[in-house]
C-alpha cells in the first residue's frame, strides 16, 4: 500500500525505535561516564593522602581496602624519597673510624731490675777470675767419674747433689770418693747395706737421713727410670731427698739443660744483701723465682757458681768481708755486719768456723732433718762407725 498515511506511520514507529534506542545508548553511557569519574575523584583522594606525614599513611596501608595498584606504587615510591628528617622514632647509626696513624705505638711495660746489677755482676767476676773457691775444684762438676758411661756419671752428679746438702764442698768431695771407689750405681747402691754406706759418706751432714735417701731414690731410678735419672725437673724432685735446687743443678750438670737457677744458701743471702729482688725473701725458693723474673736467661747457669764461690771467699754468711769487696759503694747491705779480717786466697771463712745462722733445708727434708738432729745433738762429739769398732779393739 502506497497512501501517504501508511507511509508516515511507518516512519513515525521507526523514529521512535532509534530515539528509544539513541536513550538507551547514552543512558549506558552515563553510567560509564559516572563511574569513571568516581575511580577518577577516589584515586585523587588517595593521592592527595600520600602527600601527608608518615604517621597518617599506615591506616590507608594496612586497612581492610587496598588500593588501586598505581596508587601503591605512588606511595612506596614517594615514601622511599622522604627526607631522613620526616621519618619518626628513627635511630640513627654512627659511624666508627679508627685511627690508623702508625707513628702511635703501643704502651710498653718496663721490667723492673736492680738499677746497677750489670756493674756488681761485673764486678763479682772479677773478683772470682781466679777460679779458687772450694766450689771451683770440689763442687758437683768435679765429683763424678768422667771416663764412666753416661748414665752413670749422671747418676754421681745427683748423688754428689744430695750429699753437698747442709754439708761443706771438701766433706762432701771426700764422700764421693770413697763412693766411687767402692762403686758408685744404683746397683751397687742397692746391694750395699745401711751400716756399709753410711761409713762411706760419713761425715757428710745428717748421713743417717741420706742414706735411706740414697737406698729409696736408687730403687726408684732401678724400676721407674731404666738406672738412669729423670731429664726433667717434674720427675728430679719426686725423687727423695731431691729438691728444686738440686733438680735445676743437675739438669745443667747431667742433661746440660738450663731449666732454672740453683739458689743454695749463699746466692739466697747474697741476692738479698745486693738488693737484687723486688722484695726481702725467706727461702731459696722464692728467691729462685724472684731472680728469674728479670736475670737474663743466658746468665741463669753462671750465677750460681759465680755466687757460691763468692760467698764462699767475701761475701760470707756471717760476717762478710765489706772492706775487700769491689761492691761495697753499691750494695745497700754493705758494711752492716762486715768483718775487718781479710780472706785467704783458696780458702773460705766459711769452712773455718761454723755459721750460727739458721741454715735452710730443701722441701720435704726438715721433719728428717729435725729428727737427725736430735739424735746428733744428744752426743757430745761426732764419732764415725769406724773409729768406734777401733776404740773398742784398742779397749
Amino acid at each position: 500500500m502506497n497512501y501517504p498515511y501508511f507511509n508516515q506511520s511507518k516512519s513515525v514507529v521507526t523514529r521512535s525505535r532509534i530515539q528509544t534506542a539513541l536513550r538507551s545508548k547514552l543512558s549506558k553511557t552515563r553510567r560509564n561516564v559516572d563511574a569513571g569519574s568516581s575511580v577518577e575523584v577516589k584515586v585523587e583522594e588517595e593521592e592527595a593522602s600520600v602527600s601527608q606525614p608518615e604517621s597518617s599513611l599506615v591506616p590507608l596501608v594496612t586497612g581492610n581496602h587496598p588500593l588501586h595498584p598505581q596508587a601503591t606504587e605512588q606511595l612506596k615510591t614517594e615514601k622511599d624519597t622522604l627526607p631522613l628528617s620526616s621519618k619518626i622514632h628513627r635511630r640513627r647509626q654512627l659511624k666508627v673510624e679508627y685511627d690508623n696513624n702508625e707513628s702511635v705505638l703501643p704502651v710498653k711495660t718496663e721490667r723492673w731490675e736492680p738499677p746497677e746489677w750489670k756493674k756488681q755482676l761485673g764486678y763479682i767476676r772479677k773478683m772470682r777470675s781466679s777460679r779458687d773457691a772450694p766450689v771451683d775444684y770440689m763442687g758437683a762438676e768435679k765429683c763424678y767419674d768422667t771416663e764412666a758411661p753416661a748414665h752413670v756419671r749422671r747418676f754421681q752428679v745427683l748423688v754428689s747433689l744430695m750429699l753437698s746438702s747442709q754439708t761443706k764442698d771438701q766433706v762432701t768431695a771426700a764422700a764421693m770418693q770413697k763412693l766411687r771407689a767402692h762403686g758408685c750405681t744404683v746397683e751397687n747402691i742397692l746391694a750395699t747395706d745401711d751400716e756399709t754406706l753410711g761409713k762411706l759418706i760419713y761425715p757428710v751432714g745428717f748421713w743417717r737421713t741420706k742414706v735411706k735417701y740414697l737406698k729409696q731414690t736408687s730403687s726408684m731410678l732401678q724400676q721407674d727410670f731404666g738406672g738412669d735419672i729423670p731429664d726433667s725437673v717434674e720427675g728430679l724432685v719426686r725423687l727423695p731427698g731431691v729438691g728444686p735446687k738440686m733438680a735445676h743443678l743437675a739438669m745443667g750438670i747431667a742433661w746440660d739443660q738450663v731449666t732454672g737457677i740453683g739458689v743454695d744458701t749463699h746466692v739466697h743471702h747474697i741476692s738479698n744483701r745486693l738488693g737484687w729482688l723486688r722484695k726481702p725473701t725467706k727461702s731459696p725458693e722464692e728467691t729462685r723465682k724472684g731472680l728469674e723474673e728479670w736475670l737474663p736467661r743466658e746468665l741463669w747457669s753462671e750465677i750460681n757458681w759465680l755466687l757460691v764461690g763468692f760467698g764462699q771467699q767475701v761475701c760470707l754468711p756471717v760476717n762478710p768481708l765489706c772492706s775487700m769487696c769491689l761492691n761495697q759503694h753499691s750494695c745497700p747491705s754493705a758494711h752492716k755486719n762486715s768483718s775487718t779480717k781479710k780472706a785467704k786466697s783458696g780458702s773460705s771463712r766459711a769452712s773455718n768456723k761454723s755459721p750460727s745462722f739458721k741454715v735452710k733445708t730443701e722441701p720435704g727434708q726438715s721433719s728428717a732433718i729435725k729428727a737427725e738432729s736430735r739424735k746428733e745433738d744428744s752426743l757430745p762429739t761426732p764419732v764415725s762407725p769406724t773409729s768406734e769398732k777401733e776404740a773398742k779393739r784398742n779397749g
